[in-house]
C-alpha cells in the first residue's frame, strides 16, 4: 500500500496578517516538540502494515526552516529510519526567505528531499510589509541562490493576489519577475480574509477593504494567460508547473488517496476515516507520541461523503474526473448519483463532459465554489 505523509512544524518567525494556519512563535518548546514528533513517527511506523510504502512527503507549517540545523537533522533522520520510501518518492519542505542558510543546506543535502516550496507572495517589499511578511524580495533571491548551490531540487514559489491596495500592474510585475528564475512550479492564490487573523480583525473594523471582484478576476486571468505563455501548465485551480513537475503530494489530497498527518493539529485520511491531531502544543508534547491520546477521529468516511469529496476535490484538477474510475471506485455511475447538478452545470457551460471526463470550463473556474457546494 502506498500513502502520503505530512509533518507539521508549527513554528514561525512571525505571524503574517492573513494567516489562519496553526502556527506559533519560535520558542523554547521547539526541542521538546521535535522529540515528541519523533516519538509519534516511531509509533506510527510500527502501526502500519509491513507493505506500506511512502509515495510523497510534505513538511509544512508554520515554517519548518526556522528550526535550527540539529533539530532538522533529527527529524530527517527519523523519517528515513522509520518509513519505507518509494525510490521515486516526492519529498517537499516548506521554507520562507531569510530562514535558509549554509548550515541548514548542508543538513538537507544528506537526505532524499526532491522539492522545496518557498513563500514569496509578492516581489514588492512595500506590499510584503503591508501583509505582515518580514522578508524582502532580495532575501527570496538569496534563498534561490542557496537552494541551487546545494541541491538539484524542484522549486515552487507561492504568490498571492487580491491583496489590499495591490494594483494590477504590481501583480503583473511580480509574475514577470518570478518567471525569469525558471522555477519548476508556481502556486498563485487569491487572498481570503479569514476570521481570527489580523486582517480579519482590521476588516471587521473597516480598516482594510477587499479588492473588487472585477480586479480579483482580472488578476487571476492575467496569471492564467501569462504563465501559459511562459511554458507553465495549469493543472489545478491555483497551481501551475513546467511539464512533468506537478506537486504529487497535493494530488494525493485532491484524488482522496490515503495520507497520514503527524504533528500538532495535523489531519489524516486513512482506512476510511478522517483524523486530526491534538491542537494544544503543551498537551501534544505531554502525550509523547501516543497515537491513542493525540489522534482524534473526526468522522467515518461513508460512501456518501467519499463520493462528495471525490467529486468536489477532483474537480479542482483541470483534468477533472474520469467517470469510469468513479464507477469502478464506488460501484455506481456518477450520473446515477449526481445527474441533476451535472446536467445543470453542463447545460450552463460551467462543466464540460468529453471523452468520459467531466471538468471545469474556463468560466467554471471563476465560479467553482458554487459548483463544488452543489455536490454536498
Amino acid at each position: 500500500m502506498q500513502i502520503g505523509l505530512y509533518f507539521h512544524i508549527p513554528f514561525c518567525a512571525s505571524k503574517c496578517y492573513y494567516c489562519d494556519f496553526l502556527s506559533l512563535p519560535r520558542s523554547k518548546e521547539q526541542e521538546s516538540y521535535i522529540e515528541a514528533l519523533i516519538k509519534e513517527i516511531e509509533k506510527t511506523s510500527k502501526s502500519l502494515p509491513l507493505d506500506t510504502r511512502i509515495k510523497s512527503i510534505f513538511i509544512g507549517g508554520g515554517t519548518p526552516t526556522v528550526l535550527p540545523p540539529f533539530l532538522l537533522e533529527q527529524l530527517m533522520m527519523a523519517i528515513t529510519k522509520h518509513f519505507k520510501l518509494e525510490p521515486y518518492c516526492e519529498w517537499t519542505i516548506e521554507a520562507n526567505p531569510g530562514t535558509l542558510d549554509e548550515a541548514k543546506m548542508e543538513v538537507f543535502k544528506k537526505y532524499p528531499i526532491t522539492r522545496i516550496s518557498l513563500g514569496l507572495q509578492s516581489t514588492h517589499d512595500a506590499l510584503l510589509k503591508r501583509i505582515g511578511r518580514i522578508h524582502t524580495f532580495k532575501e527570496w533571491e538569496e534563498s534561490i541562490r542557496l537552494i541551487r548551490k546545494y541541491t538539484k531540487w524542484q522549486i515552487n514559489t507561492d504568490l498571492m493576489f487580491a491583496l489590499p491596495e495591490q494594483t494590477l500592474e504590481e501583480f503583473k510585475e511580480t509574475l514577470e519577475t518570478v518567471v525569469t528564475y525558471d522555477l519548476e512550479h508556481v502556486s498563485v492564490y487569491a487572498l481570503i480574509i479569514e476570521e481570527g487573523t489580523q486582517f480579519g480583525e482590521w476588516y471587521e473594523k473597516g480598516q482594510i477593504q477587499e479588492v473588487s471582484e472585477v480586479l480579483d478576476r482580472e488578476m487571476y486571468h492575467m496569471a492564467q494567460t501569462f504563465l501559459r505563455e511562459k511554458g507553465y501548465e495549469q493543472y489545478e485551480i491555483s497551481n501551475w508547473s513546467k511539464p512533468g513537475k506537478k506537486c504529487e503530494h497535493n494530488i494525493v489530497y485532491w484524488r482522496c488517496e490515503p495520507y497520514l498527518g503527524l504533528g500538532l493539529g495535523a489531519h489524516s485520511l486513512y482506512e476510511g476515516k478522517r483524523y486530526y491531531n491534538e491542537e494544544d502544543i503543551k498537551r501534544y508534547i505531554e502525550c509523547q507520541g501516543d497515537i491513542s491520546k493525540i489522534r482524534y477521529e473526526e468522522e467515518e468516511v461513508t460512501d456518501k461523503i467519499a463520493m462528495e469529496e471525490y467529486v468536489f476535490l477532483g474537480l479542482r484538477l483541470l483534468e477533472g474526473i474520469d467517470e469510469n474510475i468513479f464507477e469502478k471506485k464506488f460501484g455506481k455511475t456518477i450520473w446515477t448519483v449526481y445527474s441533476e447538478p451535472l446536467q445543470k452545470w453542463i447545460r450552463l457551460g460551467l462543466l464540460i463532459h468529453k471523452d468520459n471526463r467531466i471538468y471545469l470550463s474556463d468560466y467554471g473556474l471563476d465560479v467553482c465554489n458554487e459548483i463544488f457546494s452543489s455536490f454536498l
